[in-house]
């Protein structure tokens, strides 16, 4: 009869063996309930693994897409707020001309111009906001600043009204020879040079470096919409053109009758600066509810495709939990047997 031996030692790591794996997929199973999907995607699905791969692909895309409808949410918002700004602004310049209809007083059309140079003021610099290093009102040249300021030193706006003026009549609008402006001068003036200047490319000369151009972002992937507008459009350049009437002008040493035509037609300006700086607020309350429409359409595709993930890579939270709960009891078996071979010597029974 022959007898064999097992050395302690062999049984010790076979033990701590058993002890590695178990942690390991102890682990493995700690990390499948934290985060309800196997912990080897590749592994579990094999030839599926296309199908996860795919899906968690379009899930990150359609995120990506959530992520830029947030900086164009804000981009509007913000130039609904300086839009905001400019409505009131045109709308305190037209009360500034209603307030003077028919006056010939110096201190009432004093105040007045003050009035309308505070809501140009406050028009330029609402037309010239920025968001996250843009300027809104720009339009694709959004590096630049959409507006001069008309009161800063050596503006050309201002500069070129002067010429203008000067060029047309042969004296400056401060000279007395003013007065001998007729109505029908001052209209002819107003209607077939001062109106072209400002609706033609004298604007973008003197006025504005805004592009005609309007920024527009991809909401989803068929939809695209304008995400912001422009300092070119005709409200604001209406806007412009009363305010220069009114500055330049209305307190200038006229004649009556041309006083009143002239606030008549600023009056006319500012009406159409407040129709068209709201048409232009209306048109980015368009794009805003297309935007939040998007992002409802994007998180249901979203939420339509986490499922199916699910089914794909999702594992059975409680099965894996009793896994482990058996694993981390196998382990503990093993290190009590493990403890008691390594007291197994024949030093302790000489």
């Amino acid at each position: 009869m022959k007898t064999s031996f097992i050395s302690n030692q062999a049984m010790q790591n076979a033990m701590r063996l058993t002890i590695s794996r178990g942690q390991n997929e102890v682990q493995k199973l700690q990390t499948e309930i934290v985060t309800g999907r196997h912990a080897d995607v590749g592994l579990a699905l094999g030839a599926r693994t296309s199908n996860s791969v795919t899906l968690n692909h379009n899930v990150e895309r359609l995120k990506g897409v959530q992520d830029s409808n947030s900086l164009v949410t804000q981009r509007l918002s913000a130039s609904q707020l300086a839009l905001d700004l400019m409505a009131d602004s045109a709308q305190q310049m037209l009360e500034a001309f209603i307030s003077v209809n028919g006056a010939d007083d110096a201190d009432r059309l004093a105040i007045a111009r003050r009035d309308v140079e505070a809501s140009l003021g406050s028009f330029t610099v609402a037309a010239n906001t920025s968001s996250n290093g843009e300027y809104l009102f720009s339009g694709i040249n959004s590096s630049q600043k959409p507006l001069d300021d008309y009161f800063g030193p050596g503006s050309p706006a201002k500069a070129a009204f002067d010429t203008t003026f000067s060029t047309h009549f042969g004296f400056t609008q401060s000279d007395p020879q003013v007065a001998n402006i007729s109505v029908a001068d001052m209209d002819d003036f107003i209607t077939n040079v001062l109106e072209p200047a400002f609706s033609g490319a004298d604007w973008n000369s003197n006025w504005s470096s805004a592009s005609d151009t309007n920024m527009s972002s991809r909401i989803l992937d068929n939809e695209v919409v304008d995400s912001g507008t422009n300092a070119n459009s005709a409200g604001m350049r209406n806007f412009a053109l009363a305010a220069v009437i009114g500055l330049e002008l209305l307190a200038a040493p006229i004649s009556s009758e041309v006083r009143v035509a002239l606030n008549a037609g600023a009056i006319e300006y500012a009406g159409q600066a407040v129709t068209g700086i709201d048409n232009q607020r209306s048109t980015l309350g368009l794009s805003e509810n297309r935007v939040t429409k998007a992002n409802v359409s994007l998180q249901s595709q979203i939420e339509i495709l986490t499922l199916h993930l699910g089914d794909i890579e999702g594992v059975d939270a409680y099965e894996a939990s009793t896994r482990m709960q058996t694993l981390l009891t196998q382990v503990e078996t093993s290190y009590t047997l493990t403890a008691r071979i390594q007291q197994l010597s024949l030093m302790n029974y000489l």
